[in-house]
């Protein structure tokens, strides 16, 4: 016999799954039973928040929906997290969720919770599987709408009862997704416009980029003389180094960027919108005659601020290529040439006689950060999740090959070391960095277990100031000198990595800095083990200036 539980693997492997991440659950033992002879490699997670960012990650770095599995009530609401991430960052995931039996329903049964309700406004769709026969093709609709569009989380619930009947329906492929189009006319309205312009502007970010696409915009951007500027948490839509590249808008950008996208008099937008971050809490270019064309699969535009001239239902793949077979006329390059090194100068890091004064047992983070950009090559994938450690990540690390950023544009916290391993799980050729501050890291640092466990390799710097950074400055600013609710005492994570089987260093000192990360590196690369360099900062530490 077929169980509904195997079907469900079945299901998945014909969609080409290679790994799901779980954290088990009573509630879906036939779907571990399904999993035992699968090919399907069952990362097993230490909490469901983890497991269920892993999948983000996953889906974000690949573009196909990354897979979780947890169980009802608290193993839900743990992985709810990821869900809002998810969907606040277009990003394509399934989720399944055990639940109680179907019999048990509406009685106040043990971890008894309503998923429609839960996720209903933060997922694309909620399904639950009543009906064993739907097995297949419930898994087939969730892939399908966790892709196609704009991408996003798709939730299915799992009854218990169900997943132990026998499967007698129909295996379902996978569906195609379109990546939409540009008609004839639309890509005669953006010819006109660029012909018309004299200061373009190119803003890109979003899903369903490719290293191909990334390349081809870089090169259509250099060949026209038109600067391309990034959604937040999305520098890596072309290399750092490329000469279109003019930085990245949003929390910690430089005012040269903003200044680009308001006298910009044609803004391409290329798989992102003006949504609240980039636009500066919706104050940059929300003139009602602004020339916004907008290529989006988001045929609702949600999110978007500000004026639309034309709005193209295109993947950026799709946009990126018809793009490329314009004829229009070469921009101002100085003005090309000046965005390229304001960017460069921006993410340059300033000599010693600039940073502020370190309290003994304290190191500078621009030697930290000095020290990465000198030692890591143009293979880094970089994680972080949030707070003023990430706007040295987001600033400094130079993103050079999609993908090679993973972040979030929630704000959510605990993303770091999830997305670190999801990440080399899925390139493990490719040198895996994550920054995490102190609160961060123990939101989900104990998924080092999972790194160790799964042989990934990974460096792990983390920030530790004893405090929420981000709160605290904003707490001096409305209520200066008194600080309440945001000091913490931590442990050394340098030897916390040593207990779970990893390696760590300490960083008290700039002198130490270049030899902790050349060290953790070797091991990371070498013998592929998970390193962190703990780097005690000073809390007065505040942003890069």
């Amino acid at each position: 016999m077929v169980h509904v539980g195997k079907a469900i693997v079945n299901a998945l492997e014909a969609h080409s799954v290679e790994r799901t991440f779980i954290v088990p659950g009573e509630s879906f033992l036939p779907v571990l039973d399904g999993l035992h002879d699968s090919d399907i490699d069952t990362v097993v997670c230490r909490q469901e928040g983890g497991a269920a960012y892993m999948a983000e990650a996953h889906g974000k770095a690949t573009g196909k929906p990354g897979v979780a599995m947890v169980t009802r009530g608290p193993g839900a609401s743990n992985a709810f997290v990821a869900v809002h991430a998810a969907w606040q960052d277009c990003t394509p995931m399934v989720l399944f969720v055990g639940l109680i039996p179907f019999a048990d329903r509406d009685r106040e049964s043990f971890q008894e919770f309503d998923p429609k309700a839960w996720f209903g406004t933060q997922a694309k769709q909620v399904f639950v599987l009543d009906d064993p026969a739907s097995a297949s093709r419930v898994v087939a609709d969730a892939f399908f709408q966790a892709s196609t569009g704009r991408p996003g989380p798709v939730v299915i619930g799992l009854p218990e009862d169900v997943l132990y009947q026998q499967f007698e329906g129909t295996v379902y492929p996978p569906r195609p997704v379109s990546g939409g189009g540009v008609s004839p006319g639309q890509r005669d309205a953006v010819a006109k416009h660029l012909s018309q312009a004299e200061t373009p502007l190119i803003y890109a970010g979003g899903p369903g980029w490719d290293g191909e696409t990334s390349d081809k915009l870089a090169q259509f951007a250099h060949e026209h003389n038109i600067p391309v500027v990034h959604d937040w948490r999305a520098s890596d839509r072309i290399a750092f180094s490329a000469a279109a590249n003019a930085g990245w808008l949003g929390y910690g950008r430089d005012d040269a960027v903003a200044q680009l996208l308001e006298e910009a008099d044609v803004l391409l937008q290329v798989g992102a919108v003006l949504s609240d971050v980039p636009t500066d809490g919706y104050t940059l270019r929300q003139s009602p005659d602004a020339v916004n064309i907008v290529a989006t699969m988001d045929t609702s535009l949600r999110g978007h601020s500000g004026a639309v001239t034309e709005h193209i239902v295109a993947s950026p793949k799709a946009f990126v290529d018809a793009l490329a077979q314009l004829e229009v006329p070469v921009a101002d390059e100085q003005r090309f040439t000046a965005a390229h090194q304001a960017h460069l100068d921006y993410a340059a890091i300033a000599g010693p006689e600039t940073w502020r004064d370190a309290p003994e047992g304290t190191a500078h983070l621009e030697e930290v950060f000095r020290q990465l950009q000198e030692q890591l090559g143009d293979d880094g994938i970089y994680t972080f999740g949030a707070g003023d450690h990430c706007i040295w990540a987001q600033r400094f690390l130079r993103t050079e090959q999609f993908p090679s950023q993973l972040s979030m544009r929630n704000g959510s916290m605990g993303y770091s070391v999830p997305a670190a391993i999801a990440a080399s799980l899925e390139f493990p050729q490719r040198t895996v960095v994550t920054i995490a501050g102190d609160g961060e890291y123990l939101m989900n640092g104990q998924e080092l277990a999972t790194a160790v466990q799964e042989g990934t390799a990974f460096l792990a710097v983390t920030v530790t100031n004893g405090q929420y950074s981000t709160i605290r400055g904003h707490q001096e600013k409305h209520f200066p000198g008194r600080v309440s609710g945001t000091q913490m005492v931590n442990p050394d994570f340098a030897e916390v990595a040593k207990a779970f089987g990893g390696y760590g260093e300490l960083v008290t000192s700039d002198e130490q800095a270049a030899g902790a990360i050349a060290r953790a590196l070797q091991k990371v690369r070498e013998e592929r083990v998970p390193a962190i360099v703990n780097v005690i900062v000073a809390q007065e530490l505040g942003l890069p200036e």
